[in-house]
């Protein structure tokens, strides 16, 4: 059987796509923790409306939203 490569999203190398690879999709530990503190350090965002629920939530904070 082949072995099964992908891009690593951090780094762009190949990565191997198995279970012999504990870091996937990324090709080392390095790539997976920088990308774990891309997220910790909010430089990552997932976008999308906020609901009715959560603008009343006290404590919630949507910088990148109008106020009303």
């Amino acid at each position: 059987m082949a072995v099964r490569k992908v891009r690593c999203p951090q780094c762009g190398e190949d990565a191997i796509w198995g279970p012999e690879n504990p870091w996937r999709p990324f090709c080392s530990e390095r790539c997976k923790q920088i990308d774990l503190g891309c997220w910790a350090s909010d430089s990552y965002r997932i976008g999308g409306a906020v609901s009715d629920e959560e603008a009343g939530t006290p404590g919630l904070d949507f910088p990148d939203q109008p106020t009303r």
